[in-house]
């Protein structure tokens, strides 16, 4: 019996369950600094919890616990959703915002905290979303005060 190579690397493509952490990126018309402040306030509002940031690489991440989710595992702790954004300027004078959602089953071992990739929860690939809709909006002068 002979093995074929293509056969083989469409079976590990079919079983590896494509990817776990969901990408989107979109414009804005707003220049990177204000765009990359305008994540920061906006993970605020979607509830995520800012655990770091870096203003020469304009790339912010965030966290957010969901204790409420349940595992027929008694060692499942909790869910964790976190996001993470990455800002910067595109040639033709427009921001660039990417959004990278990913979700990690907590769990209890002997060792302590473990964390296992699940695909990005319908919590984080939102929270991602809203805040990149509401930063690449184009700037209404009607709301800005003064």
């Amino acid at each position: 019996m002979r093995f074929h190579p293509l056969l083989g690397t469409a079976l590990l493509v079919g079983c590896s369950g494509g990817a776990l952490a969901s990408t989107v990126t979109q414009t804005s018309p707003a220049a990177p600094p204000e765009a990359f402040e305008c994540v920061r306030q906006e993970l605020k509002k979607v509830g995520f919890v800012q655990t770091s940031y870096d203003t020469d690489e304009l790339r912010v991440a965030a966290r957010k616990f969901d204790a409420s989710a349940t595992r027929p595992d008694v060692q499942f702790r909790r869910l964790v959703e976190r996001v993470e954004f990455q800002v910067s300027p595109e040639a033709d004078g427009t921001t660039r915002l990417t959004a990278k959602a990913s979700t990690f089953a907590e769990r209890i071992t002997h060792r302590g905290p473990t964390e296992e990739q699940e695909k990005a929860s319908e919590g984080a690939r939102s929270a991602a979303q809203t805040v990149l809709r509401q930063c690449s909006a184009p700037v209404d002068s009607a709301r800005v005060p003064g």
